[in-house]
């Protein structure tokens, strides 16, 4: 991972730590069985084509927007589901299969994100006209998308969520 993007996930951390008063929870413990490489990278791959379908469905129907821009956990629906199917701790008592949790894979979907915001910022230094536009909600919502996916990974409660909201400060 490049020093921005490793800079943004620490530096976003630090920030929800200063809000919440406390430090993060580790993430949700691991399964018990390890993941292979080729699982993770094809999890991995999962998460970025549910980005990438969300964002493209996004473009076209432009429905999640209001006034202020696209609302993230609107326009990101599939992804935050996957991301907490990833996180998954504890199963209906009748499920067939025990919880797997698989925060190996979020600490990966994590760092395609940050990269994303990287890239982003760079393609906004370049960009022209209405591409500024389009980048510019990218960026807002890839970075929003990061703090989405961090609450989830940290546990952090809706109540500590709604203060970190509140605050304005989250994806600052």
């Amino acid at each position: 991972m490049t020093d921005r993007a490793n800079t943004l996930l620490d530096a976003r951390r630090e920030r929800l730590e200063r809000i919440l008063e406390r430090r993060l929870g580790p993430p949700v413990d691991e399964g018990s069985d390890p993941l292979s490489e080729e699982a993770r990278r094809y999890l991995l791959g999962e998460a970025e084509n549910l980005y990438w379908n969300d964002l493209e469905w996004e473009h076209i129907t432009d429905e999640e927007a209001l006034e202020e821009g696209p609302v993230t956990q609107l326009t990101f629906p599939g992804f935050l589901a996957f991301v907490r199917g990833l996180l998954l701790h504890e199963v209906m008592p009748d499920s067939l299969a025990p919880a797997t949790p698989r925060p190996q894979v979020v600490s990966d979907i994590l760092r395609f994100l940050a990269h994303r915001v990287v890239d982003l910022e760079d393609g906004l230094a370049d960009a022209d006209g209405d591409e500024t536009g389009r980048l510019r909600s990218e960026l807002d919502m890839t970075s929003h998308l990061i703090d989405l996916v961090l609450y989830q990974f940290h546990r952090v409660s809706r109540e500590e969520m709604e203060r970190i909201e509140a605050s304005g400060l989250a994806s600052a």
